[in-house]
């Protein structure tokens, strides 16, 4: 990571937690992960030599820095999110961290992106509206390349909302799964090959 990197994300972590301690409506909070969960991202990218990713839930564009920030070149993450203002933010942040072109920004809700797109992903990272998972959960599944891995935030914070939709995932013959004790909890997903 470089210097400028770092200083950037380490701006946009305080940012968050004092936007979100002073902010009471949801809309207006950033919500991002923790730096150990941006951590865990970095190495799980590298790891699987991820090339595409998807993500669902940009906000100000916090966790993407860190899952863009560790693809290889060429790499691209899509990153899909609703509100225009965190757009906005998140756009502006990309081009400071200088990795614009390996983000694609996709303006919309998740449910509505996964039911009309059908490309396949190296690594999926799930952190926007639980109470959608279920709904979209075989897309989301199907979404994930075989051979790759599909990572959700917050399971461990929002155990009860996740617990239908990690379940579901369990009991799916193709998924290897383990909940990682970091940040708010990562609930991770291999899919087999066969």
């Amino acid at each position: 990571m470089t210097p400028t990197l770092n200083t950037l994300l380490t701006g946009l972590e305080q940012r968050g937690k004092d936007n979100d301690a002073r902010v009471s409506e949801r809309r207006r909070k950033y919500l991002n992960i923790t730096r150990d969960t941006g951590e865990f991202l970095a190495v799980l990218v590298k790891a699987i030599r991820a090339g595409r990713v998807l993500e669902i839930g940009t906000s100000n564009g916090y966790s993407t820095l860190w899952l863009a920030s560790s693809l290889n070149n060429g790499g691209r993450v899509v990153t899909v999110e609703f509100d225009n203002d965190k757009i906005g933010e998140a756009k502006a942040n990309f081009q400071r961290a200088g990795l614009v072109d390996r983000i694609e920004q996709i303006k919309g809700d998740a449910v509505t992106y996964l039911r009309g797109n059908t490309a396949t992903f190296d690594l999926v990272f799930l952190d926007a509206d639980r109470s959608q998972y279920l709904d979209v959960a075989d897309r989301i599944m199907e979404a994930v390349k075989p051979g790759g891995v599909l990572v959700c935030d917050n399971a461990l914070s929002h155990a009860a909302e996740m617990a239908d939709f990690i379940a579901h995932l369990q009991q799916h013959p193709r998924f290897t799964t383990c909940l990682v004790p970091v940040g708010k909890g990562e609930f991770v997903a291999y899919k087999s090959c066969l």
